[in-house]
Order: structure tokens, then C-alpha cells, then sequence
């Protein structure tokens, strides 16, 4: 299966007890098909995935793989601080039926550029499942070079990268590298137009969870390279784009999901959105149903 065009970083549904809620689960996976959206990861940092336990991550891909029925592929987020730890979380997603393992860089150790290389390498090759680069400094206070992923870029089993930096010139280094068997997806919703209009494969979103239709759209027209096209519609999205980064993610985006009924909440540390942004997700609430409808009538690319 591949992996280009819109993809959403799923969010994790909880009920009012702060439980799985598997029925809105498979509810945000149906409003993914009917926006026309190309793939999903299950349990990464949108996901809440630190706040899951085994159990738990377990339930969410195998519903999603049950529920999904092979439509789009199932990305699994399966990056720890160590390599021992997420070799054993990408067997778990592999055992879950997950098609790719995204693997973001080990949070906090700041591994050496050589260390990263082992690190990727060792999880390809033993994890169980075709392995997509991670890379989002800003959390992780590690940067993934582009020296090192055009070495890891050889690996039969490492796929593409999910890059979350959005100069220009790094965007540049990585589309170099694209192959046939190796993507390069934009890990940034604001920039993603551009990005895809300069050659990158897709977008990983946060905001497709809550606009499908309308984050697939923007990709749409980026990858038929209508630039007019693609700025205006980013235009009517750009005040999203900002809200989703108002507060830690995956705060804004739940707030809007749940005015959409799908979920309740988060799980500490996380809080929900702030009283001070509540009227601000109330208007995009309503804005995102305009959008969407919007969106819809235009016909989609097979």
C-alpha cells in the first residue's frame, strides 16, 4: 500500500470515565473514508500513545484494522526512548496487523546522528514492519540530519519520513532523496501546500481529523500542482492551522472533535482547551461544517 496524499494522525477518543471509546473510534475512522482520506496513524503523538497502555494500544489498531478493511493503510507509532523498547512496540503493532511502524526519533536522549542510524536500522530489521522516519525536533529535542536519512534511505525496509521541520532548505535535502520506494511527507498542516507543491509526497495531519475533506482537498490540488488553487484554499484554512497549535497538541483538536461529538477529553498531564480559546473552537466548529460541505462537491483524484 502506499503512502501519499492526506493521511490523519488519529486522535484518541475517550468516554466521560476517560476509557477507550471504541464506538467513537470507529466512528472518526468512518468520517476518514467519507473525506476521501489516504491513510491513518493510530497511537502516535496525536494519539496520546504515551497514555495508553499496552492493552489499550493494541485495541485501537486492531479496530482500526478490522474496521478499515484494508481501504487505506495503518500507520502505528511505535518510537520509544530506547531501541530495545521500540523494537518491541513495532512487534506489538505488527502483531496488531498495522501495514508501517512511524518512528519518531528517541525522545529526550539526544542520540548521536551514528546513534540514530543503528537505531532506525536495528528497528527495520527486526520490528516486523516497513519502518516510516519520524522526525520533530521540537518535541523531541533530537534532529534527524539529511545526511542520515539519505543513508537510512537505502534500507529496504525504510519507507519515508515524516518531517516536521519546514525550512525550505531542509524540504529541499529530503526531496532529493525521494524514490519509488521512499516518500517524503510533510509532518507540518500550515506549510503542507507548499511542501506539496515543491514535490513532497503527502501530509501527515492533525487536522484532518476534524476536516477531512478539507485538508484532502488542499492536498489534492497541491499535487496537481494548482498553485492559485492550492493558496486559496489554504487561505480558508489557515486560521485552523493556528488554532491547532493555540495549546498542546493534541488539546485543539479534541476540543473541536468533541463539539463534533466523537470523545470527551484527554488524559493528564494533558488538560483540555482553556476557557480563553472556548469561543474560538465554538466558531471554527461551526466554520469546519462550511468547509467541509464546501470541499466535498469538489471531485477527488482516484
Amino acid at each position: 500500500m502506499s503512502l501519499s496524499g492526506c493521511i490523519t494522525a488519529l486522535a484518541t477518543p475517550f468516554d466521560g470515565r476517560g476509557d477507550l471509546d471504541l464506538d467513537a473510534w470507529r466512528a472518526l475512522l468512518d468520517r476518514q473514508v467519507r473525506g476521501g482520506i489516504q491513510g491513518v496513524v493510530v497511537a502516535g503523538s496525536t494519539g496520546e500513545a504515551a497514555a495508553l497502555s499496552d492493552e489499550e494500544y493494541v485495541a485501537l489498531i486492531s479496530a482500526a484494522v478490522a474496521h478499515l478493511a484494508g481501504a487505506m493503510p495503518v500507520l502505528a507509532g511505535t518510537g520509544q526512548m530506547n531501541t530495545a523498547k521500540t523494537i518491541a512496540q513495532t512487534r506489538l503493532a505488527a502483531s496488531a496487523g498495522a501495514d508501517y511502524a512511524l518512528v519518531v526519533t528517541p525522545p529526550y536522549v539526544r542520540a548521536p546522528q551514528a546513534g540514530l542510524e543503528a537505531h532506525y536500522r536495528a528497528v527495520a530489521e527486526q520490528g516486523g514492519l516497513p519502518v516510516v522516519l519520524y522526525n520533530v525536533p521540537g518535541r523531541t529535542g533530537c534532529d534527524l540530519l539529511p545526511a542520515t536519512v539519505a543513508a537510512l534511505a537505502a534500507h529496504p525496509r525504510i519507507v519515508g519520513i515524516k518531517e516536521s521541520r519546514t525550512e525550505p532548505d531542509r524540504l529541499q535535502a529530503l526531496l532529493a532523496l525521494r524514490r519509488s520506494d521512499f516518500c517524503v511527507l510533510s509532518g507540518d498542516d500550515g506549510t503542507a501546500g507548499q511542501a506539496l507543491l515543491a514535490g513532497a509526497d503527502g501530509l501527515i495531519s492533525v487536522g484532518a481529523n476534524a476536516l477531512p475533506s478539507a485538508y484532502r482537498h488542499l492536498c489534492e490540488l497541491a499535487r496537481r500542482g494548482e498553485a492559485s488553487a492550492t493558496q486559496s484554499w489554504d487561505a480558508q484554512l489557515v486560521e485552523f492551522h493556528a488554532f491547532f497549535g493555540i495549546e498542546s497538541n493534541p488539546i485543539p483538536v479534541k476540543a473541536l472533535l468533541q463539539r463534533q461529538g466523537v470523545g470527551q477529553g484527554l488524559r493528564l498531564p494533558l488538560l483540555p482547551l482553556s476557557e480563553t480559546h472556548a469561543g474560538l473552537a465554538d466558531r471554527l466548529a461551526e466554520r469546519a461544517i462550511a468547509l467541509e460541505a464546501q470541499s466535498s462537491r469538489e471531485p477527488l483524484a482516484a
